[in-house]
Formats: structure tokens, C-alpha cells, sequence
């Protein structure tokens, strides 16, 4: 049997790690212990920015950092990362717009009988994207994973 590509173990080892570490930093802030948040989206750390990064830096340790795959792994890494904190995290905000005005209506509805609003059952979901730090928390997770994972391979050989 064919051992799995390291790389892809790292990476989804590193995702898994920051997904449980939401768990925690939800504690931190909420005071309350939360299991859901390992499979939620947003929060500290971003497990996107962990799992891109240490793949990059995996490759990298391995490669160097002037090889193609590197680059590859690099600049697909800047786009996930980007897009979790700007174009998610955007549409989270404006999610939270809508479900405010959503309420809104509902409180002018109560107001004037003759004015139709029939309420959705569940919101939008508001949590989708990652503020800048817990990009930056997610990368420094992975690279650190990254790094280590490729340092023990390389020990072993």
C-alpha cells in the first residue's frame, strides 16, 4: 500500500488543528465552551489560511523556494487567504445588513396590519469570513506546521 502524499496530510492536519483551536479562542471570548465551532466558518484561527500556508511552506522546507511547485502553492495560498478576508468577510457584513433589516420590517409589520411581511424561517448566515488577525493567525499556524512536518520527514530519510 502506497503511503498518502505528506503534503496533503499536513495540510488537512493543519486545518483539523485550527479547527479545534476555535473551540478554544470561542471560550476565550465567549466564556462559553462551544463544540460547533469546529465545523463553523470565520473565527480565529482561519483554517484556510492554516491549511494554504502549510502547504506552502511544507513544499517549500522541501523543494526550496525556487521551485515551481513553491510558487504554485505561494501565490494559490495569497488567493485563499485574500478571498477569506475580503469578498467572505464582505459578505458576511452584508448578510448581517439584510437579517437587520429583516428585523426591522418585522417591528414595522407589528406596526401596520395592512403591510404583508412574512418573516424567513432562519437567517443568514452571518460568520463566513476571517477579520485580517485570524488570517494572519491561520498562516502563522500552518507555516509552523509546515515547517515541522517537513523537518521531521527530512529527519527520517
Amino acid at each position: 500500500m502506497e503511503k498518502m502524499n505528506r503534503g496533503v496530510v499536513t495540510a488537512l492536519s493543519s486545518i483539523g488543528i485550527a479547527q479545534a483551536l476555535k473551540v478554544l479562542t470561542h471560550k476565550r471570548l465567549t466564556g462559553n465552551w462551544d463544540i460547533k465551532q469546529v465545523v463553523t466558518t470565520g473565527g480565529m484561527p482561519s483554517s484556510h489560511s492554516a491549511g494554504v500556508s502549510a502547504l506552502a511552506t511544507y513544499i517549500a522546507a522541501n523543494k526550496g523556494s525556487r521551485h515551481t511547485e513553491t510558487a504554485m502553492a505561494t501565490i494559490f495560498g495569497m488567493i485563499v487567504m485574500y478571498d477569506a478576508q475580503g469578498i467572505r468577510r464582505h459578505t458576511g457584513e452584508i448578510a448581517q445588513l439584510v437579517n437587520d433589516l429583516e428585523d426591522k420590517f418585522a417591528d414595522l409589520s407589528g406596526e401596520f396590519p395592512s403591510f404583508e411581511f412574512v418573516a424567513r424561517n432562519k437567517e443568514l448566515k452571518e460568520l463566513l469570513g476571517h477579520q485580517p488577525l485570524e488570517v494572519l493567525g491561520g498562516a502563522v499556524l500552518g507555516g509552523v506546521l509546515g515547517f515541522l512536518s517537513a523537518r521531521y520527514e527530512n529527519r527520517r530519510k
